[in-house]
């Protein structure tokens, strides 16, 4: 985080969000207007990790090929035999950033979301698996309709958390403006490897979470379902589809990751609080109610988190 912070001033709570997801397993999407350096914290974050890093900026003319790799026929100069060898896309690496997804047209989506799911490739009669660890970071700007194709949520659903890129506050703007008009660019060194990330993510899944935070992440994802008698009114009122499994699953994880970041042995409520909002945001499918009261998905969870207290 420090080395990070050479060169993101401020977004620090986008910062732990990113890290929490890396050492969780997941993978992210940002959203934010642009100019908010989305871009450069994932060029920032791989500078600080002895990791393969990729990007791809998205456009409306990719293929999915453009991001699997394509088989190309290759002809043996010595024996005139002529076979077919794979040529690896930009997937193969251990961290990738997929600029603007929301630029590209489903098939290809579904081409980088198929392997952040099955981590392989299969191209024609062949399964390529990738290389571990594997993460896509990737971003999208909320405010371009025109000539974008939005993730659907069964797709979104495979992403561990949503974080919301916001603007800085005057003291960091004028940082921002001071530091990067000067000539000067701090430079981030390596600071964990691959074989590191992958032993953190094992020690993330050892964290030990009580059956009392269990119940409590239940509570809270039941709590979302709208055809659910007990739920709370905004829910009921908002949702047209609440959280699913995955959501119980990625709090859990969210929270022992948290946890582990922040140097303690043991998830809690607070940790589970915390991630709700990344975690839940991209699971909840407003309504037209919540349409036309302007009552977006972060609204519901805020109302879900006072209804349903800690214990039973």
């Amino acid at each position: 985080m420090a080395e990070v912070r050479k060169v993101i001033i401020g977004q620090n709570q986008l910062i732990e969000e990113v890290l929490v997801a890396m050492f969780a397993g997941g993978h992210v999407i940002m959203v934010g207007v642009p100019g908010l350096a989305k871009t450069l914290l994932v060029s920032t974050l791989a500078r600080t990790l002895a990791v393969g890093f990729k990007r791809v900026q998205f456009t409306p003319d990719m293929m999915p090929s453009d991001i699997t790799g394509i088989e190309v026929l290759e002809e043996d100069h010595t024996t005139g035999r002529k076979q077919f060898v794979f040529v690896q896309g930009p997937v193969f690496t251990n961290l990738i950033l997929a600029d603007e997804i929301n630029r590209t047209p489903p098939k290809t989506q579904a081409a980088l979301l198929e392997a952040m799911q099955e981590k392989h490739v299969t191209v024609g009669k062949q399964t390529y698996l990738l290389g571990e660890p594997f993460m896509v970071m990737a971003t999208q700007n909320p405010i371009e309709q025109e000539g974008t194709y939005p993730l659907p949520e069964a797709q979104l659903d495979r992403l561990m958390f949503m974080v919301t890129v916001d603007y800085p506050n005057a003291d960091e703007l004028k940082q921002i403006i001071k530091t990067t008009t000067i000539g000067l660019t701090a430079k981030p060194l390596p600071v964990i490897d691959g074989s590191d990330v992958l032993r953190l993510r094992e020690a993330v899944r050892m964290i030990p979470i009580s059956d009392h935070v269990l119940d409590y992440i239940v509570r809270l994802v039941d709590a979302t379902h709208p055809n659910n008698p007990a739920a709370p009114e905004a829910p009921r009122k908002y949702l047209a589809w609440g959280a699913g499994p995955r959501a119980g699953q990625y709090l859990s994880l969210g929270a022992k990751s948290r946890a582990l970041l922040r140097g303690n042995l043991q998830a809690t409520a607070d940790d589970v609080r915390a991630v709700i909002h990344p975690v839940m945001r991209h699971r909840l499918v407003t309504n037209y109610a919540a349409l036309a009261e302007n009552i977006d998905s972060d609204r519901v969870i805020d109302e879900v988190l006072k209804a349903v207290t800690e214990g039973k």
